[in-house]
């Protein structure tokens, strides 16, 4: 059964980090561009980081730029999302999926299924 997994949410404090894993089971996620998206309490989803499978280059929302880090580590079949000096605005359930993203277009639609996503609350 082919999925992915998000984990390592949680409560944070401003400025803080945390790094959120996406793994995948019964496929292989070097094959595809990954994307990390997040929908925060009563907004709608919003592409945050994308992933290239093909040149391994990788965008970001003007939101994180610089402060966040999409990377793959393809021994573990994981995707990583690293992010530093958190923001009371990042607080928000973050989901990774495979070929809905492509630069900096985010395919977000609830049209399709997504995982379980982690939470990530950053407050004091």
């Amino acid at each position: 059964q082919e999925q992915l997994v998000e984990s390592g949410g949680g409560l944070v404090q401003p400025g803080g980090s945390l790094r959120l894993s996406c793994a995948a089971s019964g496929f292989t996620l070097d094959y595809y561009t990954i994307g990390w998206f997040r929908q925060a309490p009563g907004k709608e989803r919003e592409g945050v980081s994308c992933l290239s499978n093909s040149d391994g280059s990788t965008t970001y929302a003007d939101s994180v730029k610089g402060r966040f880090t999409i990377s793959r580590d393809n021994a573990k079949n994981t995707v990583y999302l690293q992010m530093n000096s958190l923001k009371p605005e990042d607080t928000a359930v973050y989901y990774c999926a495979t070929d809905r993203c492509s630069g900096t277009y985010y395919y977000t639609s609830n049209s399709v299924s997504w995982g379980q996503g982690t939470q990530v609350t950053v407050s004091s």
